[in-house]
């Protein structure tokens, strides 16, 4: 557990320039600390407007080893040399989420894991926790993953205020204390294998969203998923299950095809899901609700919110009609999975999808999609660095364009395909090839078909 009083009057080191570094800089320097941030890329930086900060760039100095403790951007391997170089000079390294934690005033945490939905349930949970603080004068914060360094919150927040947290592996995995007062598991699937090192590993670090939770905490698990399921035999907080398939009275939030069923100590509340598409929608609805409902969060807030909320940015998110074509954003979906997850809430009867795959692959098969591509694609149009790996695993499941980049695929789409078609796109690949982040790759798409259809 990072605790500031424990490094009072050491330098701190922050790897990485990137936003989270960058606020954790500011948090840690207005807290006292003198602050060197030390990023491995060759990139240009302003001068930081605190003197307390210093930052290099193009590597990692000998100034980074004299400091006294370290924090972690989360996408730094946790075998790569510099990791190795701090532990073995006896650097305690921590994650940026539990500094900001440490210099949060009393603050009630909810916190979304998973491999998918992760986004969209943290900003419902946000949504839900807004209008529940606003009745009681307090203030929400959502942060995290999300976009949204928790350093930020707490140079905000205040006593009593409330956070959702999108938390990733990532973090999770660099993070050895960590307690919120809810949690949630949504989904286990295969990620981020080439990071992590393997799937057990991937699982250990989702395990630490509960693992250090108080006893009167609680922690929301998807019944339906066999992985979820497992870990919930090994969590001490009070357990809440949801599924979108079963009625078991056992379970705390179930779906009858029209409502959500949401039980607590002997009594049923139906409260009408969100109107967006797709089953794993009615999930994650399911799952923000425990996660509120079961800290005392009124069943008004939880309702409100269902009834108000529009889904998030770059998920199966609709762009425009372009020569009788509709063109869906679905950049967020950064794994075969989540791509899995688009192909089943729009397969239909018939076969009109346009799929574009690729970027930067993450170590999963693509096999797993052929099922839905046989039933709902006409073509597949691959991009970026796993283009020839997705060609050659899907070779002869459905007609293959090469198209290498975005507008190449956009293109052939709109000039081969039918009134009536769907053009997704929904990589299945992270966006670092091409693109800054899948946020630039979905603003990207929608430039060009808003373009096209000028």
């Amino acid at each position: 557990m990072f605790k500031p009083e424990d490094f009072s009057g050491k330098r701190a080191l922050v790897l990485g320039l990137g936003r989270s570094g960058l606020e954790c800089a500011k948090l840690l320097s207005g807290k006292g600390f003198d602050v060197l941030v030390s990023e491995q890329k060759a990139v240009s930086s302003s001068k930081p407007e605190n003197s307390r900060i210093t930052i290099e760039t193009g590597g990692h100095s000998e100034e980074a080893f004299k400091c006294g403790f370290a924090v972690k951007s989360p996408g730094i391997f946790p075998k790569s040399p510099i990791m190795t170089r701090l532990k073995d000079a006896g650097i305690p390294v921590f994650s940026e989420t539990e500094v900001g934690l440490a210099f949060c005033p009393p603050v009630r945490v909810f916190a979304v894991t998973g491999t998918n939905g992760k986004t969209t349930t943290t900003t419902l949970v946000h949504d839900i926790l807004t209008l529940s603080a606003r009745k009681d004068g307090f203030s929400a914060h959502v942060c995290g993953n999300i976009g949204i360094p928790l350093s930020s919150a707490a140079m905000t927040a205040r006593d009593g205020d409330m956070i959702a947290l999108e938390i990733s592996s990532y973090q999770l995995e660099d993070s050895s204390f960590f307690s919120p007062e809810s949690a949630c598991i949504l989904n286990v699937t295969p990620d981020h294998l080439d990071h992590h090192g393997g799937m057990e590993n991937y699982i250990s670090a989702k395990r630490k969203v509960f693992s250090s939770q108080r006893p009167d905490a609680s922690c929301v698990f998807n019944a339906e998923d066999e992985i979820c399921a497992r870990l919930a035999r090994e969590c001490q907080s009070e357990k809440l299950f949801f599924s979108s398939v079963s009625t078991d009275k056992k379970l705390n939030a179930v779906y009858d095809g029209k409502d959500i069923i949401f039980r607590f100590e002997g009594e049923e509340f139906r409260i009408a899901p969100p109107k967006l598409p797709g089953l794993h929608n009615i999930e994650n609805a399911m799952c923000a609700g425990l996660m509120t409902l079961g800290r005392g969060i009124c069943l008004e807030c939880v309702r409100e919110a269902f009834a108000s909320f529009k889904g998030v940015e770059h998920r199966i998110e609709d762009v425009a009609v372009v020569k009788g074509m509709r063109c869906i954003n679905d950049s967020k979906a950064t794994n075969v999975d989540s791509t899995l997850v688009a192909l089943k809430s729009l397969t239909g009867e018939e076969k009109n999808i346009w799929l574009i795959l690729g970027g930067l692959d993450k170590g999963s098969p693509y096999a797993p999609l052929v099922p839905l591509i046989k039933k709902s694609v006409r073509g597949i149009l691959t991009i970026g660095d796993a283009a020839a790996k997705i060609e050659k695993e899907l070779a002869g499941v459905a007609p293959i364009f090469s198209c290498v980049t975005m507008e190449g695929a956009v293109d052939k789409a709109l000039r081969d395909g039918e009134r009536g078609d769907i053009l997704l796109l929904s990589p299945a690949c992270a966006s670092f090839d091409q693109f800054k982040d899948y946020e630039e790759r979905g603003r990207v798409f929608k430039q060009i078909i808003r373009a096209r259809s000028a």
